[in-house]
């Protein structure tokens, strides 16, 4: 579970359970469990997975956060390997801007966050997604924009 909180995105096979039982044997989660996953769905959530051991199944799992798509079992990796394919045919380097304005912020104050926010705008300006994007929306109006080969 903890290389899974490692990931940006989670998809779980809807027979999966999940949690960190580390406390069963005595010890604490060791590898980024008691931090990224506070991060993901808070602290009391992640004292009573932490304190008590216990597993969640797939569903409540994507109730709290904890993943972010269900599907059926044999197919996750098809799942997981279709959703990367459609984020990677699109404006790959203006995600990287948002990944690093999202992840940046996190632990800064919100007008900390803000003008990192406002800095990623404006670099984001400067790239060929942008060109192509705009570009397309200009010809082809809201919602009928063709980015990237879409």
């Amino acid at each position: 579970m903890e290389l899974a909180l490692a990931c940006d995105l989670r998809v779980a096979g809807d027979s999966a359970r999940l949690g960190q039982p580390e406390i069963l044997l005595g010890i604490i989660p060791g590898a980024g469990g008691t931090q990224r996953l506070t991060r993901l769905v808070g602290p009391a959530r992640t004292k009573d997975l932490v304190w008590s051991g216990r597993q969640v199944r797939a569903d409540e799992a994507l109730a709290m956060g904890l993943v972010d798509r269900v599907v059926p079992a044999a197919g996750v990796v098809d799942a997981a390997l279709e959703w990367a394919s459609n984020l990677a045919s699109g404006a790959v380097v203006a995600m990287g801007l948002a990944k690093a304005a999202i992840d940046g912020g996190l632990d800064r104050p919100l007008a900390e966050g803000l003008d990192l926010e406002a800095e990623r705008f404006v670099e984001v300006f400067g790239t060929e997604d942008a060109a192509i994007g705009v570009r397309s929306f200009l010809e082809h109006g809201p919602g009928q924009a063709e980015f990237l080969g879409r």
